[in-house]
């Protein structure tokens, strides 16, 4: 098993445990994919929750960017709802994890398939 399956088998693990979902392994494999070298980067591989700099990089690097979303308050409001699920508490959020769960929220499978 290669160092990116592993990773994927942890980031499955984390939605199963922490979020409570099941995860789409196709879907994941994709987002896990499209998130590039971050994955190996520790620093880069995490979404820190607490700075407000982060969240606008997710929002408009992946949700406008890549998602192909409008700007609005719809956007913070799904990020934090995600991070909500995760758990603020969870020290190691998984930026292909939060990725995957907003990919869901928002219905846009279509954009890896």
């Amino acid at each position: 098993m290669g160092k990116r399956d592993e990773l994927i088998a942890k980031y499955a693990d984390d939605l199963k445990n922490k979020c409570g979902m099941t995860p789409d392994m196709d879907l994941l494999t994709k987002v896990t994919i499209g998130c590039g070298p971050a994955i190996y980067n520790d620093d880069a591989s995490t979404v820190a929750a607490t700075q407000e700099s982060e969240l606008e990089t997710v929002k408009n690097n992946f949700l406008i960017k890549k998602l192909g979303l409008a700007d609005g308050p719809a956007l913070m409001d799904a990020i934090n709802s995600v991070l909500d699920t995760y758990g603020r508490s969870e020290r190691n959020k998984y930026r292909a994890v939060v990725y995957y769960m907003l990919t869901k929220h928002f219905g846009k499978e279509s954009v890896y398939g």
